[in-house]
């Protein structure tokens, strides 16, 4: 297994960013501390967070996922063994990425977090009300000041993220070194036409959400009945088609050969992909893990990724 560099910062990281988002959501707190505890035992050290998790709950406010990782990381002791990753502009409290509400929101992060540095820190949606230069000014200064060791961009156009550089680059501010956009099997086009072209250029490290389709590219759910059987049953249906399964047997045939999950070769796929360091993907439960894990030092042939290239690339 061989550590990923996110882009010009120096920081390694696993290739594999646990994603967070599950943790308050449908992840209690005691169940999120062990899968955890069992992702950095395996030798995970990649947390991916946002300071909006989980306010789309019912009795959430926002911050519950950096607050249940902050108890985590005081519990163990090992903030200088973990990369976390959190981002600004979707708490209900902290919307937008106006200077003075990033500066805010980054301090609300860090109190949660229980820690004085945000590893890697995201505009989390873009925010065109606000002018570019306030907001790369920013996260320059959350730099500068220590409280940030480096920027990322998540949901942004190919155009806006070239137009963070220049701006950056006009007025000396720090560098983006990540994207983080929507990419997996079957939503290749918006990411592959636009965001790739960019992060080639930048030399940007590209972390992919939705890494596993909300859940389609594990195989479980291939027919309507199926998508009852989990919380993200509703985000699959929009895969569950004709091109979708096609591409389920390809994933199912591959998966076999290499007596793996078809997720750990969804995720595999997409470590294979030009720029990206680790794709996103989240654990409900710690048995959910050893798939994703997998994924991590699964290497597959050049025919077998040529055979995802065709069945993904005809529809998606």
């Amino acid at each position: 297994m061989t550590m990923s560099t996110l882009g010009s910062s120096g920081i390694e990281v696993f290739p594999l960013n646990l994603g967070g988002n599950v943790f308050g959501w449908t992840s209690d707190e005691a169940t999120s501390h062990r899968v955890l505890d069992a992702f950095t035992g395996a030798g995970g050290n990649f947390i991916d967070t946002a300071d909006g998790y989980s306010a789309w709950v019912p009795g959430n406010s926002g911050g519950e996922s950096e607050t249940i990782i902050g108890r985590w990381l005081a519990a163990r002791g090992n903030r200088d063994r973990v990369v976390v990753a959190t981002k600004v502009s979707q708490h209900p409290q902290f919307r937008g990425l106006a200077a003075a509400n990033v500066a805010a929101a980054a301090d609300a992060s860090l109190a949660r977090l229980g820690t004085d540095y945000i590893d890697l820190y995201y505009a989390h949606y873009d925010d065109e009300s606000t002018p570019l230069e306030e907001t790369a000014g920013a996260f320059d200064a959350l730099v500068k000041a220590g409280k940030v060791r480096a920027v990322g961009v998540s949901n942004y156009t190919a155009g806006r993220i070239r137009e963070w550089f220049e701006v950056a680059r006009r007025n000396n501010f720090v560098l983006p070194v990540a994207v983080q956009p929507h990419y997996n099997l079957v939503a290749r086009k918006a990411y592959e036409g636009n965001i790739a072209p960019v992060a080639a250029e930048e030399g940007l490290a590209v972390l992919p959400y939705y890494a596993l389709a909300s859940g389609f590219l594990t195989g479980k759910y291939r027919t309507t009945e199926d998508l009852a059987r989990g919380p993200r049953g509703g985000g699959a249906k929009t895969y569950l088609n004709e091109d979708g399964l096609a591409v389920i047997k390809v994933l199912t045939d591959i998966a076999a050969g290499h007596d793996v999950e078809p997720a750990s070769v969804a995720l595999a796929w997409l470590r294979s992909r030009p720029q990206v360091a680790a794709p996103i993907a989240s654990a409900r439960t710690v048995e959910q893990l050893p798939a994703l894990l997998a994924s991590a030092t699964l290497e597959l042939t050049a025919d077998e990724i040529t055979a995802l290239d065709e069945v993904s690339g005809r529809a998606f």
